[in-house]
């Protein structure tokens, strides 16, 4: 059980990753003027899986502190990043919905949701190592 949190999130991390590839391609067209293809239903199904992976994850990961520990935020830095985290992949996640069902020409809206996705996509990817962190220390006992 201690295993799945761990193979989700890095998972959600790695489709992100792609996600961002993606949407990078729409950012080039918008700001540079640069004829690219944008995969927008790929970007937008696989966003939502990422994104709601991760919270998925998340919420996994405070039941799964809570059942072997009884305390949560036990794994420090790890468990209050992922607190920060939430309201940045709540906004991305509705942003994102948002401009999927009510399309027209935006420039900063896009870009707002990008920016701030790429702060999660950051933080997942510190969130990798800080977790490996955790758990080597609290599943491993290292």
């Amino acid at each position: 059980m201690l295993v799945i949190h761990p193979i989700l999130q890095l998972s959600a991390t790695l489709m992100a990753l792609y996600v961002f590839y993606l949407g990078f391609q729409r950012f080039r067209f918008l700001h540079f003027k640069q004829k690219v293809k944008f995969n927008w239903k790929r970007h937008v199904i696989l966003g939502k899986i990422a994104m709601v992976s991760w919270l998925a994850g998340m919420a996994g990961g405070i039941c799964i502190a809570y059942l072997y520990w009884h305390r949560f935020l036990i794994t420090g830095t790890h468990g209050k990043l992922a607190i920060v985290m939430l309201p940045l992949i709540l906004f991305g996640l509705v942003s994102g919905l948002y401009m999927n069902r009510v399309k027209k020409k935006r420039k900063l809206l896009p870009f707002v949701h990008g920016f701030v996705s790429l702060i999660v996509l950051a933080l997942a990817l510190y969130q990798i190592y800080s977790g490996w962190w955790v758990y080597n220390v609290y599943v491993l006992g290292n």
